[in-house]
């Protein structure tokens, strides 16, 4: 039999703090929840912003850094497949879920960066003192740029 393929890689927002649990055997599983935002044209041509909301499962040492690192509103990349598992609720009706269990995530951004993400065809929103910081390091010196 041919097996299949359900590979995601998705770019978002953390919708919340990561939850970092403990297998009974010991091992490390983080719960993330990634927004992504598509976009599209509406009948009367206005764009319309649409958020799409992912829960990602991260296990292992990679896990625990999410934990460690990442906070709610930081921007992630998400690479894994798609794996659904189904349960019985307390009510006795059967239940199922859709996650993302990552193979890698990567932080993208900075700690402290609560820009908002690009929309389609526009530019990043960056304050005035945010700009400004980006090039706080930076040693121009006295000499003109030629550019």
């Amino acid at each position: 039999m041919a097996r299949g393929i359900a590979h995601v890689t998705l770019v978002g927002n953390l919708t919340r703090d990561p939850e970092l649990r403990q297998t009974p055997s010991g091992t490390s599983v983080c719960q993330l929840g990634v927004a992504v935002n598509s976009s599209y044209k509406d009948s009367n041509g206005q764009w319309v912003e649409k958020p799409n909301f992912f829960d990602v499962v991260v296990w292992g040492a990679q896990g625990e850094n999410c934990a460690r690192y990442l906070s709610k509103g930081r921007q992630v990349a998400v690479d894994g497949r798609l794996d659904q598992r189904s349960w019985e609720a307390q009510d006795g009706s059967r239940r199922s879920k859709v996650e993302i269990i990552a193979d890698t995530v990567m932080f993208i951004g900075g700690q402290n960066d609560t820009r908002e993400p690009v929309a389609r065809g526009g530019s990043q929103p960056v304050s005035d003192a945010a700009a400004q910081d980006d090039f706080r390091d930076i040693d121009f010196g006295g000499d003109d740029i030629p550019f």
